[in-house]
């Protein structure tokens, strides 16, 4: 039997397609290209087993002719594991969407601003050093800002600040209110 150059170009292929898909911004296509790896991982451990050969029970198959069982329970494992996989990331797709209602990962702010810093240890960082907004949420100076005279506490702050946005898709109140 001569080897054939089909087998490697489709599972190049595949992980060529899944690569592509997986840098996408789009969950839905994230999810796809998370897929298209894992069924090209399942070809390429299917065709590193060799030939197939007869079934692996004694008297029925020579041992010479029998085939290796391993990278059959492999390949079912391996799909058992994308598919609670794919359902996990598809629970996560579903949930954002009904939170922004869209399931396309947006531009991160805050991402683009801390690689605009110049290069500043960690340790060398002191909060009180950085501009106010460069400051971390929870910095002292952050608290002031948001509440206003008249507030008893950072809850009441909160829920006028962001009044009429569901914090959740049963819309339940953004904060908890303090139960005295």
């Amino acid at each position: 039997m001569t080897p054939t150059v089909v087998l490697p170009l489709v599972i190049g292929g595949l992980y060529a397609a899944g690569v592509y898909l997986l840098l996408d911004r789009s969950l839905t296509r994230v999810v796809l290209g998370f897929l298209l790896m894992g069924n090209a991982t399942n070809l390429l451990v299917l065709s590193a087993a060799g030939p197939a050969g007869g079934p692996p029970i004694i008297g029925v198959t020579e041992p010479e002719d029998m085939s290796d069982p391993l990278p059959q329970a492999l390949v079912l494992t391996a799909i058992v594991i994308t598919f609670g996989i794919a359902s996990f990331l598809l629970a996560i797709i579903h949930r954002s969407w009904r939170l922004v209602r869209q399931e396309v990962v947006g531009v991160d702010e805050e991402d683009r601003r801390v690689a605009r810093r110049e290069g500043v240890h960690a340790d060398e960082l002191d909060p009180d050093d950085l501009a106010p907004e460069d400051r971390p949420a929870a910095h002292a100076d952050s608290l002031h800002r948001t509440a206003r005279a008249g507030d008893s506490t950072a809850e009441e702050a909160l829920a006028r600040r962001y009044a009429g946005i569901p914090s959740d898709d049963i819309d339940l109140p953004p904060t908890r209110g303090a139960s005295r």
